[in-house]
């Protein structure tokens, strides 16, 4: 028997089960489902919990070993559930140590605000994953009033390039053509807040992909993980508009499109920063796909603050949106400011969601007529560079390969392709 992993949330989260797999391979580990949880709200804790009790219902001799952002948080609600053998917090996920099989300590939590340098574990492969992810970053320094991702990553740490070309190298050398760099806050890559700077003093992210590219030339596709839009700068435009390997998908992390929510969120940026940033990129690279965290219901929104976040659906050209409604964080200033009633944050994420999915519709019929580059992630799917889902004929490439694909139709939700001439 293998240990099988439930992952939960971002796409770290997807790297560091990676990791983990290899640990518990390592240390003979049979028999156990580590649960990786997500703590970006409360609805993705209770998801965790329920998924723990129903995974033990269907299969009662499972060994659960919880680990994650929700473990790191809040270890004594995982601990005091009955099917849960061992909790691990997010540094100790990733010491070997920790896989050996019955070990005495039944949880594992050490502080996570202190740790000076980010992990930088490589990965051989990624199972069951046609493209792999590159952690360069870990730890936030920024304190939104909502969030408590901080607290679970701890302080901003960046890993430096050498060893960030080093794991591209091995990936691709295993077969990879599409590598996405990851992290919880990279765009500030670079700069190391609680421990003084790291990496030359000031966030660079450009200098850190020019570099990645530069010296890996073997990759041909380069994706990056969500961006804050304050963490944008000059060097990483000029990146999209001069090199092709730069996937033309950017996913921000907005959160809001109006002055006052973004002020009480205590973002960094402001609603006409967004659309500046919007336009840098689109300008840099026509036809260029926008994505957006945006929340829904956040304490104090009024019908009018809605709209504006709203708007900037269209405004900003986005066709990927992941909405959240608002869900206060115990400890988080967020959760001490006046409520938006439930009903209310339930139906302003509902006109979010409509509105995107009327904005994803419209995209991708543009694509019709077009040639995608299609990564293939199963028989019959995979997603274009833009990172648009795509289906294709049955036996039009391996998973794993690229094809292009001339794009024939779209739906709502995807686009079919065949082979182009």
């Amino acid at each position: 028997m293998t240990t099988e992993i439930m992952t939960f949330g971002c796409r770290m989260n997807a790297f560091e089960s990676e990791v983990m797999r290899d640990h518990a391979r390592a240390a003979g580990l049979e028999g156990a489902v580590i649960v990786n949880t997500c703590a970006v709200t409360g609805e993705a804790e209770r998801q965790a919990r329920q998924a723990i009790r129903k995974l033990k219902r269907e299969r009662p001799d499972a060994r659960i070993i919880v680990t994650g952002c929700a473990a790191q948080l809040h270890p004594e609600t995982f601990a005091a559930m009955p099917e849960v053998e061992r909790v691990l917090g997010n540094m100790d996920k990733l010491k070997a140590e920790n896989f050996v099989p019955d070990l005495p300590a039944r949880v594992a939590v050490a502080d996570i605000m202190g740790p000076a340098e980010a992990p930088a574990h490589v990965v051989s492969g990624l199972a069951e994953r046609s493209r792999a992810f590159v952690q360069i970053q870990q730890g936030c320094d920024h304190r939104c009033t909502f969030c408590v991702i901080p607290f679970a990553r701890g302080p901003g740490r960046s890993v430096p390039l050498a060893r960030i070309v080093a794991q591209t190298r091995e990936l691709v050398a295993n077969g990879y053509r599409e590598v996405v760099l990851t992290g919880v806050d990279i765009a500030s890559h670079g700069v190391d807040l609680a421990h003084g700077t790291d990496l030359g003093g000031r966030p660079d992210l450009g200098r850190a992909v020019r570099g990645l590219l530069d010296q890996v030339p073997e990759l041909e596709r380069l994706r990056l993980g969500s961006l804050d839009p304050a963490g944008i700068g000059d060097d990483l435009l000029a990146l999209f508009r001069d090199e092709e390997r730069l996937m033309p998908h950017v996913h921000l992390s907005l959160q809001a499109g109006d002055d006052m929510v973004l002020k009480r969120m205590a973002r960094r940026h402001l609603r006409g920063d967004a659309l500046r940033v919007a336009a840098a990129l689109a300008a840099a690279r026509p036809g260029i796909a926008l994505g957006a965290d945006i929340i829904a219901g956040f304490p104090g929104e009024t019908d009018a603050m809605f709209e504006n976040s709203l708007a900037l659906i269209g405004d900003c050209g986005l066709s990927h949106l992941h909405v959240f409604p608002f869900s206060p964080r115990q400890g988080t200033p967020a959760a001490r400011m006046p409520a938006v009633p439930g009903t209310v944050v339930r139906e302003r994420a509902a006109r979010l969601r409509e509105a995107g999915r009327l904005a994803l519709a419209r995209r991708l019929r543009l694509q019709v007529g077009t040639v995608a580059a299609v990564l293939v992630e199963k028989p019959g799917f995979g997603h274009s560079e833009h990172y648009f889902p795509v289906r294709l004929p049955p036996g039009d490439g391996h998973p794993g390969a690229v094809v292009p694909l001339r794009i024939d139709a779209a739906t709502d939700t995807g686009l079919t392709g065949r082979a182009a001439p």
